[in-house]
């Protein structure tokens, strides 16, 4: 049994079947189609590539054109911002110029201030030290109230209220000077003076001659009896000597020792006036008490002169010379103490005009 093979071509036929058509074959066709698209895809990607080349260059030259242009910008913002830079720093530097003359010309104004205020405190000064001065070596109440009157004046005139303890102090002076008891230190001195040049002319007790009767010029002569009478009465009349007893006798000096005694009373009127001047109360009453005491005793108390002397010297020796005077010491202080304070202000200029201006900065 013979088995057939259905795609061999049977045996006896020897004539080769014919070749098919290109076409006619499906891969063929696939592979063309694949060609062509694959040649329109190169042919799209190389027009597109070059679209995007074109691009890419005009993008290209649009951006060195605009990298040029910021290039330009940036040196030109760079040289605006030099010379912002300049002009800032020039301001700064005028800016520190101006604030060195703004503190040279307060420091000169507190200078000036402060050379005002010292002037003022000077005179201040010499104005309490005259009045210390007139009440320690003089003892002049006056004089040293019109010196204390004229330093609160002189602070008067500024306003300065760190000064007011000062016042305060000089007000305390005055007020205390003022209750003290005026005395006329001058005037007290210049009587002293008067009664020394009187002395000479005042007679003493026995120098006292008795008072003549005076005739009336209008009255006619006496007769021989009357002047008889006359002359009887006038011799008895010095035998008999009427004296009062409520006081000592005058002392009877001689004509010599007469002088001593003027001398002597000059000398402690002299002392007198020395202890005045220095403030010597109990010397100073003593002198005027034994002087008073002298006057009424040797100098013929019925003239005129040696009445108005004796009453001058019991009136000066109730003058109070020797009071406790005030030193001045709180005005001294306070003055003191306003002069030792030193001036802060221009020292804290100072430092402001010596620091140097930050400088700016630079990007």
């Amino acid at each position: 049994m013979s088995s057939e093979n259905p795609s061999l071509p049977p045996a006896g036929s020897a004539r080769p079947a014919p070749a098919p058509s290109l076409w006619r074959r499906p891969s063929a066709i696939v592979a063309a189609v694949a060609l062509a698209l694959l040649g329109w895809q190169w042919v799209e990607t190389r027009s597109r590539l070059a679209d995007m080349q074109e691009e890419l260059a005009r993008r290209l030259s649009t951006s060195d054109t605009a990298a040029t242009e910021s290039r330009a910008l940036a040196k030109l913002a760079q040289e605006n911002l030099q010379d912002i830079q300049t002009k800032i720093g020039a301001l700064e530097s005028r800016f520190s110029e101006s604030q060195g003359q703004q503190v040279a010309l307060e420091a000169m104004y507190h200078e000036f201030s402060r050379s005002r205020d010292d002037r003022l405190l000077s005179e201040v000064e010499q104005a309490v030290l005259i009045a210390a001065q007139q009440l320690q070596l003089a003892g002049n109440v006056q004089a040293a109230l019109f010196a204390l009157q004229t330093a609160d004046a002189r602070l008067g005139t500024v306003d300065r209220p760190h000064w007011l303890p000062l016042r305060k102090a000089i007000a305390s002076d005055l007020d205390t000077l003022k209750a003290l008891p005026q005395v006329d230190s001058a005037g007290v001195a210049l009587k002293l003076e008067t009664l020394i040049g009187r002395i000479d002319s005042l007679p003493l007790a026995f120098e006292a001659r008795p008072k003549a009767e005076a005739v009336k010029a209008d009255e006619a002569a006496p007769s021989w009896a009357k002047r008889l009478w006359l002359d009887f009465w006038a011799e008895f009349s010095q035998l008999v000597r009427v004296e009062r007893m409520d006081r000592p006798d005058p002392a009877l000096l001689a004509p010599s020792n007469a002088v001593f005694l003027r001398e002597n009373l000059k000398l402690r009127l002299m002392n007198a006036r020395l202890a005045l001047l220095s403030r010597d109360g109990n010397t100073f009453r003593e002198d005027m008490r034994i002087s008073a005491e002298w006057m009424g005793r040797y100098f013929d108390l019925s003239n005129a002169g040696v009445d108005a002397a004796k009453a001058d010297l019991v009136e000066l020796q109730k003058t109070p010379v020797g009071v406790d005077l005030p030193n001045l010491q709180a005005s001294l202080t306070a003055l003191r103490g306003l002069q030792a304070v030193p001036d802060r202000r221009i020292d804290a200029a100072a430092p402001a005009a010596a620091k140097p201006a930050a400088p700016a900065k630079k990007n």
